[in-house]
């Protein structure tokens, strides 16, 4: 299933980013995959908020409009790292803000929305113990059928 939505997204134009977990385990390293793999510009400020910025400016330009995927492949070697919570949460953040087509004040953008998803893929590890660890009142965690999707939770950020 994961395969055909990928598939699709490709068939439009857009981009699928495969990204290996075990170069993601600290935080300077996910901001040097990041900006590398997804081509962030260079006032990219190399933090959280700056990385949030990226995410939703990028996809316009990157796939005219279309969107991206990122698959984090062997996510379960995540689970033990300093601050997956953190990093999920800005991988919503990022991508409720492209998904909107309305800016954080409500005002409507001069862009639609963009598609932007990130999928965590676990190879062995039980999916209840990563879902444990980005478990969070700001954000919705489902595990369905070996991969897990986390995105914020709408009562906390849109209320």
């Amino acid at each position: 299933m994961l395969r055909r939505q990928l598939g699709a997204l490709e068939g439009r134009g857009g981009r699928v980013y495969d990204f290996q977990a075990r170069d993601l385990r600290r935080e300077e390293d996910v901001f040097r995959v990041f900006a590398e793999r997804l081509e962030f510009p260079s006032y990219f400020g190399w933090n959280w908020d700056a990385m949030v910025d990226c995410l939703d400016d990028l996809c316009g330009e990157v796939t005219g409009g279309v969107g991206i995927a990122g698959v984090i492949h062997g996510a379960d070697s995540l689970i033990d790292s300093d601050g997956l919570e953190l990093f999920v949460s800005v991988l919503c953040q990022g991508a409720a803000r492209a998904n909107s087509d309305v800016d954080l004040d409500g005002d409507p953008l001069d862009r639609p929305a963009i598609s932007q998803h990130f999928v965590f893929l676990l190879d062995g590890r039980d999916a209840v113990e990563f879902t444990g660890k980005v478990d969070h009142p700001d954000l919705t965690v489902v595990e369905d059928e070996g991969f897990v999707t986390v995105t914020l939770n709408p009562e906390v950020w849109f209320a």
